[in-house]
């Protein structure tokens, strides 16, 4: 996911470059959005990891 936002971010910056700005924007936007999923995501794997803990002996 983390990849998905950073391929969005270069296509903006690429397409800012060449002056294509409302791609530019709607890139940018999707590369935030993605960016905010990856965020939620690892902190919800984060908690769920400390939760179970290290004690499972299956």
């Amino acid at each position: 996911m983390l990849g998905w936002a950073l391929t969005f971010l270069v296509v903006a910056l690429i397409a800012g470059l060449l002056g294509f700005t409302t791609i530019a924007g709607a890139a940018i936007g999707i590369a935030k959005i993605v960016f905010l999923v990856f965020l939620v995501l690892f902190v919800v794997s984060l908690i769920m990891n400390f939760v179970r803990g290290r004690g499972a002996s299956h």
